[in-house]
């Protein structure tokens, strides 16, 4: 039985271009970049390569991009680390309602140090309106952080007027591009960001790298304590194999962006339509909001997600309930809940996000199954 993989959200299959990148700098570049000798030039050499592709597809310097081990380091850098650059006590912190998780713990262990967290709601398609992050500031605000897209319905958010409410009173702006980089076209000035987030195995390169874009002029205390890597940032021996590929998927990506952008919005669209044809009791989360290309969740009243992740990868499909963070949770969705969905919609509801591999007659065979899994599942629910 073939399977065809619709979980790109939760991770991407590493590119091959990218793989031979690194297969190569694993084999033969094997310096520390911070020695001064042949071996440890080369390395040097190749890391900085890497900074300026990565520069390059957020449009920023290269001085402004700190390494990190993903998605997770970067948030939690940009959050404790201006909080704590702050001096401030009793800082003030604004996040959305629907932030990633890595954002949210820490906000929360923030508030467990002291600081002061003010969490905005979503309206009912998912967005952060810009006036209720107005209504939100204080005296005290030192960071707003608004993610750029969501990892489980894809929604875009109006990041710029945001970025501009927060620096209009003072404060840095961090937005969690882990969704959105590779997919949208970022220019970090245009947004307006002080602080930008990244992960290497959402677009294409392996996991346990990503990066973080820090605005010159910036002021971001580390969270750990060693040498004097990354200009002071972030201590420890840079993953070198694994920055090179990042960079690789950066460059991969900045050149096929407006293609597979335009690509996989037809294809997720011809999935909602035909499912919405076929499938009663249907309905797209977020989907009156500008979303990511590739994503689609969606509610099948009278369903179990869970149940109808099982019976999809039974059937060779792999999709998911939301976050792969979060797999396991047994409370709803908090992304969904926020976006006012009753605790059995929010369920009942799965993500589905297409990639590089994704085909027409690929989504064609998964709205198939879906077909007929949801009809043999809520025919078991009857009779139960």
């Amino acid at each position: 039985m073939q399977h065809f993989y619709f979980d790109h959200n939760a991770t991407t299959p590493v590119a091959p271009e990218v793989l031979e990148t690194m297969a190569s700098c694993l084999g033969q570049v094997y310096g520390n970049a911070s020695s001064i000798h042949h071996f440890g030039q080369a390395a040097k050499h190749k890391l900085e390569a890497a900074r300026r592709q990565v520069a390059a597809l957020i449009h920023a310097s290269t001085t402004e991009i700190v390494f990190t081990s993903g998605g997770t380091e970067a948030d939690n850098l940009a959050v404790f680390g201006v909080v704590r650059a702050s001096g401030r006590s009793r800082a003030h912190v604004i996040v959305s309602a629907i932030e990633h998780p890595a954002v949210l713990a820490s906000a929360a262990q923030l508030e467990r140090e002291g600081a002061v967290i003010t969490h905005v709601p979503v309206g009912p398609n998912g967005t952060v309106d810009p006036e209720q992050v107005r209504r939100a500031l204080r005296p005290e605000t030192v960071l707003i952080s608004v993610m750029h897209a969501n990892n489980e319905i894809g929604v875009v958010q109006p990041i710029a007027e945001i970025a501009r409410i927060a620096h209009e009173a003072g404060a840095a702006m961090h937005s969690d591009g882990v969704q959105a980089a590779g997919k949208l076209a970022i220019d970090v000035d245009a947004l307006g960001v002080d602080l930008y987030s990244m992960s290497g195995h959402k677009l294409y390169a392996p996991k346990g790298v990503g990066a973080l874009y820090l605005r010159k002029g910036t002021k971001l205390a580390p969270l750990g304590f060693g040498g004097h890597h990354e200009r002071d940032r972030r201590p420890g021996t840079e993953n070198v194999p694994g920055i090179v590929a990042l960079g690789a998927a950066c460059e991969l990506a900045a050149k096929v962006l407006a293609a597979e952008s335009e690509r996989l919005a037809g294809l997720r669209d011809r999935f909602e339509i035909a499912v919405a044809g076929r499938i009663s009791g249907t309905g797209i989360n977020g989907g009156r909001a500008n979303r990511t290309p590739n994503t689609s969740n969606m509610y099948f009243d009278g369903v179990d997600g869970e149940a109808m992740v099982i019976a999809l990868d039974l059937r060779g499909f792999a999709v998911s309930t939301g976050s792969a963070c979060s797999s396991g949770a047994i409370t709803p969705s908090h992304v969904l809940t926020a976006l006012g969905l009753p605790a059995d919609r929010a369920r009942s509801s799965l993500r589905f996000s297409l990639g590089r591999s994704t085909a027409a007659e690929q989504v064609d065979a998964l709205v198939d199954a879906l077909e007929a899994s949801v009809a043999h599942l809520r025919r078991i629910s009857v009779h139960a």
